[in-house]
């Protein structure tokens, strides 16, 4: 058994060394060599010396294929036994060519490394797969860090394109770090048909902007939106309530974020809540202001509007704070006493009068 080990080790034979390593065990503990459904039932003081045995095989086996750069076969052995970490580290190294593919799909699908995962699509895909695979699976791991880099992706695309034009009509490399220093004097760059990146990516990722936390991440996010409000009505689709103008929505919702006049930007979505109809738009406006209000840390703001628009709802339909929720987060236990009795709520009654 040991011949064989190191034979399979030679060979890089990573199925042959597991399968030898775990053979050798069985016969260290007296068990059949041969596993069928009759010898599969372990004596119990040998089930612990195994599994143990059998962990470590997977271990070796893993380490034993990425010591050759295959990090597709380490992948099933290290997921086995739930230590995705040696395959992390790999992943971040790793320089892949015909394999980029099958180090998407661990990285990215299967959530191993999710950042490194969509680097690598925005590299051999392109922007459009990477923003559709982002969308498309459950992203937690590494959110933030991947929303961040679609993000400076599509500004440093847009950056070099609008760079190029301006310098083949001025014969010289315009000066700037931002699309406002760009744009600035040069009303030609946008004529009825003009645009410098596919306007459906900027409009997909528009919607991360609720999400985003990081000053520099929003500070380029504003400079896509003053992009996108330069580009001609050909360009300017309408959105969803209460985003119904993308670049100017999202752009007020953003430089509230960033600190720049947050009282006027709430104002603007408290307005687009007063004049919305339920009935033909649904509570998302309501909702959105209440987690932005939130988020300002206007908290009776929210909840004002959370009691008039959304006293109905059931909080296991809300993607906001429930009004017992802000009332809490307020400190206004006097509310909450009123809502909690007004709802029957014995629990919520019984928590304010603490």
């Amino acid at each position: 058994m040991d011949y064989l080990i190191e034979h399979f080790r030679a060979e890089k034979d990573v199925r042959g060394f597991f399968d030898a390593k775990l053979m050798k065990t069985r016969l260290e503990l007296g068990l059949p060599l041969i596993q069928t459904e009759s010898s599969s039932a372990f004596p119990e003081d040998k089930r612990v010396q195994y599994d143990q045995a059998m962990i470590a095989a997977a271990r070796e086996t893993g380490m034993l294929a990425l010591q050759h750069n295959d990090i597709p076969r380490a992948w099933p052995y290290f997921r086995a036994i739930g230590e995705p970490a040696p395959i992390v580290e790999a992943i971040e190294q790793a320089e892949p060519g015909e394999s980029a593919e099958h180090i998407i799909a661990i990285a990215f699908r299967e959530g191993v490394h999710p950042v490194k995962g969509l680097r690598l699509i925005l590299e051999h895909n392109g922007m459009c797969q990477a923003i559709t695979a982002f969308g498309m699976y459950a992203v937690d791991k590494g959110r933030a860090e991947c929303i961040s880099l679609l993000v400076r992706s599509l500004h440093t695309e847009l950056m070099e394109r609008m760079i190029r034009t301006i310098e083949s009509q001025e014969e010289k490399r315009p000066e700037g770090e931002r699309i406002a220093d760009l744009i600035a004097g040069r009303d030609w760059l946008f004529g009825e048909y003009d645009y410098y990146v596919d306007t459906s990516h900027l409009l997909s990722l528009l919607p991360y902007s609720l999400e985003v936390k990081d000053p520099a991440t929003l500070e380029l996010m504003h400079d896509l939106c003053v992009y996108g409000k330069r580009l001609s009505p050909m360009f300017q689709s309408r959105g969803n309530p209460p985003f119904e103008q993308p670049f100017v929505d999202y752009d007020e919702y953003i430089l509230a974020l960033m600190g720049d006049d947050p009282d006027s930007r709430l104002a603007h979505f408290k307005k687009k809540v007063l004049e919305s109809d339920p009935e033909e738009v649904g509570t998302v406006p309501a909702q959105v202001f209440v987690n932005f209000a939130v988020q300002l840390g206007r908290l009776d703001d929210a909840l004002q509007i959370s009691m008039d628009y959304l006293a109905d709802e059931d909080s296991a339909d809300l993607v906001c704070p429930s009004a017992l929720h802000l009332c809490n987060l307020a400190g206004r236990l006097d509310r909450l006493k009123e809502i909690a009795r007004d709802r029957g709520d014995v629990l919520s009654y019984v928590a304010a009068t603490r």
